[in-house]
């Protein structure tokens, strides 16, 4: 099978590429596990942050890809894999449905193969049925950018007719957008980004107002996520935070280039008032096919562009580079 593998760690930069277009052998199913033809493998923020040894893959060579969308070549069912690979099931965190905090957690394409390649195997019961009325183009960015979207906006503690502040505007907070409108349809919602095109985005979709990440919206808010992968945007968050108010930062590494702007922080001015900083760990199953359910109820899908998996590498690059509108999918088949 064709798969794109990641040899080493390493920066991305557009003179050395990452990742190696190369065949490998077809996964061999252990028991319990299910052989996955894949259509579609969204490119995910998380995998920079695996390349670049924020959060490394134990073991080299491996291949990343956390969104993947196909067919269990036996049945010929359509399901997607989402982050989460592995749980125990045994210890005090799987048995109260917080499976995404076990100290046995494993992640698809960190620490398995996951779907960058033509096909790759997982446990049965870690696949999730994809509702007929999303593509497999459309699904892909749901199984993770979508379903960490809905974990950080249930964790933000939102209530209707409060106002939520987004910031960054990639491919998990433009869905975190569409869900927030469909569920608190009183709420105005604010996005910080840096990017202009980002900013329209964000207005073209419903958003109440835009701006960059340092500027001051028309009222404090109650919950902002950040999504963003440097520390700036905390600092902005907390300055306008409502008494009371929760950031989720959904983000599962902090780039290390800016992190003096956190000797900023001042106690009274962004903690003091039960301000609350809230951070997002991995997905549980359950959040991942309860956002598919609304997804597919409310009609919410990503906006996308496609490339073909041996463009795997110019994808990571633009996001990197800030090149993102909405989410980017690899066409597998």
């Amino acid at each position: 099978m064709k798969a794109m593998l990641l040899e080493s760690l390493g920066e991305v930069q557009a003179l050395h590429p990452p990742l190696k277009l190369t065949q490998r052998p077809k996964p061999t199913l252990a028991a319990g596990e299910v052989l996955i033809k894949v259509s579609r493998c969204g490119v995910c923020h998380t995998e920079l942050d695996e390349i670049e040894g924020r959060t490394p893959p134990p073991l080299l060579p491996v291949i990343l890809g956390h969104q993947v969308v196909g067919s269990v070549e036996s049945t010929g069912q359509r399901v997607g894999v989402a982050w989460i690979a592995s749980a125990c099931g045994e210890c005090d965190f799987c048995k109260s449905g917080r499976e995404n905090l076990c100290p046995q957690f494993q992640a698809t394409g960190r620490d398995i193969d996951g779907g960058y390649a033509e096909y790759m195997k997982i446990r049965a019961d870690f696949v999730h049925p994809i509702p007929d009325s999303l593509s497999d183009s459309e699904a892909a960015p749901l199984l993770c950018a979508g379903a960490i979207g809905y974990r950080s906006l249930r964790l933000s503690n939102l209530q209707n007719g409060q106002s939520l502040g987004l910031m960054g505007f990639g491919g998990s907070n433009h869905l975190v957008l569409k869900l927030a409108k469909h569920k608190f349809p009183n709420s105005q919602i604010f996005v910080f980004s840096r990017n202009p095109a980002e900013r329209e985005f964000a207005l073209s979709l419903g958003a109440a107002w835009a701006g960059g990440i340092e500027e001051s919206p028309p009222s404090a808010l109650d919950s902002v996520v950040d999504t963003t992968p440097v520390w700036r945007p905390e600092v902005e968050a907390l300055n306008i935070l409502k008494p009371g108010g929760r950031l989720v930062i959904n983000a599962i590494r902090k780039e290390e280039k800016d992190k003096d702007v956190l000797l900023q922080l001042n106690y009274p001015a962004h903690l003091w008032m039960e301000k609350e900083i809230k951070s997002v760990a991995n997905v549980t199953r359950a959040d991942v096919r309860e956002f598919l359910a609304i997804a597919d109820e409310a009609e919410i899908k990503p906006e996308f562009q496609e490339y073909e998996l041996k463009d795997a590498n110019r994808a990571l690059l633009e996001m990197k580079q800030g090149k993102i509108r909405g989410a980017k999918v690899l066409r597998i088949e």
